[in-house]
């Protein structure tokens, strides 16, 4: 599981290791120079030596103080033009907001908001490919454009759908946005957009999480019984948007319905979104965990019935006919 704190903890080191391989660069090219140029050393010294007089004098005879300052100067110019003729620059930061601090008036800068997400990206692909996944990639050919004896048209349905989930990910606010409830047989898009959805927030420096049920709940319950993944619930609680994919495929127990239901219950009460897909019909979903969970996705999520023909079926279909097709040409 993707959590928030982990990834932040990764984006700082990140940025502590790229600070000090630009100081380590720069400290090496500077010990080259030294080497190189022992005049380098002796103006250090005099300005060691000049700084200590400027002090002294100060106190006693201040009318000497400009030509003294005038000296340090020049000899300051002096190394700079000599570590500069030896490559020895300045290595600029790589973010001027904080310094390459990471902060920016006690808050995280942007640099680390930025880092975090690309992180998150890198975690999430190694877990759902991501990159395979987007708006852009989803093609509603595969829904059958007809209408049946109840009037409905599976590609109609999935274009609303589709619309409707991609302004979702657009507008999305972890303080204002809607519950989602994405229902339908396997292999109609569901896992899919969802990802999509993942894919734009995630671009957009928000940081969700993301599992399937049984992972999600596994982790939950070896964190209560054994002391693993310890703040894994308190951050599915405070993440951007919890994700909760492909619930009903988890061995049914006591532990997952109560877990289920405490997180959907308490991020409902801290108002913050959770996207749930499923195979399950609501009828099945009461029955499987209890009329309180369901009550709670018919009265605060808002629902999505996917329709169509499966498919991962349909492609594994047309690869085998071009696979036929080629061997006819040999």
């Amino acid at each position: 599981m993707i959590t928030r704190e982990t990834t932040y903890k990764l984006a700082f080191e990140k940025k502590e290791q790229e600070r000090s391989a630009r100081q380590n660069e720069y400290q090496r090219l500077l010990n080259e120079a030294y080497q190189k140029e022992p005049r380098l050393k002796e103006i250090e010294t005099a300005q060691s030596a000049l700084g200590a007089e400027l002090a002294l004098k100060a106190l006693g005879n201040p009318s000497v103080l400009p030509e003294m300052q005038k000296r340090l100067e020049e000899l300051s110019a002096q190394k700079q033009k000599m570590l500069a003729e030896n490559g020895v620059r300045t290595i600029p930061y790589s973010c001027n907001v904080c310094k390459d601090t990471g902060y920016q008036n006690g808050k995280i800068c942007r640099c680390i908001h930025q880092l975090a997400s690309k992180i998150a990206i890198s975690r999430m692909n190694e877990q759902m490919p991501l990159t395979d996944s987007r708006f852009e990639d989803f093609k509603l050919s595969y829904y059958p454009d007809k209408t049946d004896a109840n009037g409905s048209n599976p590609r109609r349905r999935m274009s609303a759908i589709f619309k409707a989930l991609n302004k979702y990910a657009e507008e999305f606010d972890p303080k204002t946005s809607p519950n989602l409830l994405l229902l339908g047989q396997a292999g109609l898009g569901k896992t899919h957009l969802t990802m999509s959805i993942l894919s734009v927030l995630l671009e957009k420096g928000f940081l969700p999480v993301y599992g399937s049920a049984e992972n999600l709940f596994d982790t939950l319950e070896k964190e209560k019984f054994s002391g693993e993944n310890r703040g894994a619930y308190e951050n599915m609680l405070e993440a951007d948007l919890l994700v909760i994919d492909d619930l009903g495929a988890e061995m049914s127990t006591s532990f997952t319905r109560s877990a289920l239901y405490n997180l959907i219950n308490s991020r409902l009460l801290s108002r913050k979104p959770v996207i749930i897909n499923t195979n399950l019909s609501m009828k099945e979903i009461e029955s499987r965990y209890s009329a309180r969970i369901s009550s709670r996705l018919i009265g605060e999520f808002e629902a999505y019935k996917f329709i169509g023909d499966d498919i991962r079926q349909l492609k594994a279909i047309q690869s085998k006919g071009k696979q036929h097709d080629s061997n006819q040409d040999i």
